[in-house]
């Protein structure tokens, strides 16, 4: 089921399963990566752990807390809905979905480059 938690954080899904706060632990940590003195000396990094599945996010995509608490949620509650519905998710159908749609444009992609190559050579082939 690992590879089904790495399709979440998709923006459009609808039917998710809730998140009770009861089930939710949460802490704040000082952030890593890039940002000096604003990253080392706040803790503005949330944690956030589902306590039936064990599943945990972390999130310091911002400097605010407030902003890292709501994205760390919406990203949980799809790793646990990844995790409790599996193909049957909404996120995982999409992320299929996307990757079909990527697949169809590299392949008519590959299909154009061949007709130009195609159509080149055999313009070279007239003006001989």
């Amino acid at each position: 089921s690992i590879p089904l938690l790495q399709a979440a954080r998709r923006r459009n899904s609808l039917d998710l399963l809730g998140l009770p706060e009861a089930e939710l632990e949460e802490q704040f940590v000082r952030g890593d990566g890039p940002g000096g003195q604003a990253t080392n000396k706040t803790n503005n990094c949330v944690v956030l752990k589902h306590i039936p599945s064990g599943i945990v996010v972390k999130c310091h995509q911002t400097r605010s807390v407030e902003k890292n608490r709501k994205i760390a949620r919406e990203i949980l509650q799809e790793k646990v809905d990844l995790f409790y519905k599996g193909e049957d998710s909404d996120v995982f159908k999409e992320k299929k979905a996307s990757e079909k749609k990527k697949q169809e444009k590299k392949r008519r992609a590959k299909e154009n480059l061949e007709r130009k190559r195609l159509f080149k050579e055999m313009q070279q082939l007239e003006n001989k």
